[in-house]
């Protein structure tokens, strides 16, 4: 089974940025063997969601043609701590995509309730590095099949992409 961390897309400009949430909730496993007694989201799994919504992005840039994985972290900082019942915000721009690869900056905020009334606060930030692994320097081959943008994945970018109106580059 392969983990998915984002639940929907909000904004999507090919080439430039992407915003999706990921609803907190209690039912989740992973919350309460993290922090016994306390559940909270753990923070390699808003990196991986972070990861997920930028690799997206990362992909849509050249139509999936290529594989992208995550090659660096480059920063990760952490504020404050997600409970159940908030909704994540993955906010990731693209900084630079070249041949190799792409630099992306992310934030992380929180929608939740203060006092009975909704804000977004801050949670977290992260640079990451992608790399396109189909053009990379080592010679290493990979499979022809593409198992970074598989189904799960493009079902759910495809659900999304349609919403929101976003085209992609032509295929070369």
């Amino acid at each position: 089974m392969r983990w998915i961390w984002i639940d929907k897309f909000e904004k999507f400009e090919v080439n430039v940025a992407a915003v999706a949430v990921k609803n907190v909730s209690l039912a989740e496993e992973h919350l309460h063997d993290h922090v016994p007694g306390f559940p909270v989201m753990p923070a390699s799994l808003m990196i991986e969601g972070m990861a997920q919504t930028a690799g997206i992005l990362v992909g849509a840039a050249r139509n999936f043609q290529e594989k992208v994985i995550l090659a660096k972290i480059g920063r990760a900082r952490f504020s404050r701590l997600v409970r159940p019942g908030e909704q994540l915000v993955y906010s990731a721009k693209i900084v630079n995509v070249s041949e190799a690869g792409a630099s992306i900056e992310g934030e992380i905020t929180s929608r939740t309730s203060v006092g009975g009334k909704p804000v977004e606060l801050e949670v977290g930030a992260i640079d990451m590095m992608f790399s396109h692994i189909d053009k990379n320097m080592s010679g290493m081959k990979f499979p022809e099949f593409n198992f970074v943008f598989n189904s799960q994945f493009m079902e759910l970018f495809e659900t999304y992409r349609r919403e929101l109106n976003v085209e992609l580059p032509e295929k070369p």
